[in-house]
């Protein structure tokens, strides 16, 4: 697998420092650097892609798809990418890659290592053995807790939560076509199955957005 991409020897770093990690570190990312390209140029091109390129992703790829995915953008009141019912923020952003399994922490733009396992494969199994997802350089497991938004709103919730999550996976394809990557939304899977492999108690998955380098990326 090659690890260099434009950044070189700083891919193999970040590459190093992710694996290395202790479990429940907590590892700062790099500030979203935008792209030239337009919203319209971005939905014109967007694509599902189910076949992607044995490498990683940069940190710098890993930070603005992220903070496309549930990032800060008022520091002051702590608005996000995503409308959220009541700013409840009910969606919280998980990750797989070869280095293990991540949360996403939008108030410090960071990502906490919950174990070092891959689990790319584990959850392309779960996912009815579509195994092209293990193939992409990380695998988005957006979960909810839906009590966050249901305590406000009552059952109503549960729609705004759904909601919600619309608005984030359609963030994330976005970001990847704007950075030449590929992706792929995923729902067929088997929830108690997947839960139990990711560990998750309250949060429920809602979506697999396998992400990476297509055949036809730059290197």
């Amino acid at each position: 697998m090659s690890v260099y991409d434009k950044g070189g020897l700083m891919v193999y770093a970040v590459l190093s420092l992710l694996l290395n990690c202790q479990v429940g570190s907590m590892i700062d990312l790099p500030e979203p650097e935008f792209t030239d390209k337009s919203i319209e140029e971005c939905m014109k091109n967007r694509r599902s892609i189910r076949s992607f390129k044995d490498q990683v992703l940069s940190l710098k790829e890993l930070s603005n798809i992220l903070w496309a995915a549930q990032g800060i953008t008022k520091q002051e009141t702590g608005f996000r990418t995503v409308p959220s019912a009541g700013a409840t923020y009910p969606l919280y952003i998980y990750f797989a890659s070869e280095n293990g399994f991540f949360l996403y922490l939008p108030k410090e733009h960071a990502i906490k290592k919950i174990t070092g396992k891959d689990f790319r494969k584990d959850i392309a199994h779960a996912a009815l053995d579509q195994m092209f997802i293990a193939d992409a350089g990380i695998v988005i497991i957006i979960a909810a807790i839906f009590e966050n938004t249901t305590a406000r709103y009552g059952e109503r919730g549960v729609r705004y939560v759904y909601n919600e999550v619309g608005h984030c996976a359609q963030n994330i394809h976005l970001e990847a076509v704007a950075l030449g990557l590929g992706s792929v939304p995923v729902g067929a899977y088997n929830d108690d199955e997947l839960k139990e492999l990711l560990g998750f108690d309250k949060e429920e998955p809602l979506y697999i957005i396998p992400v990476g380098k297509t055949v036809s990326s730059k290197d």
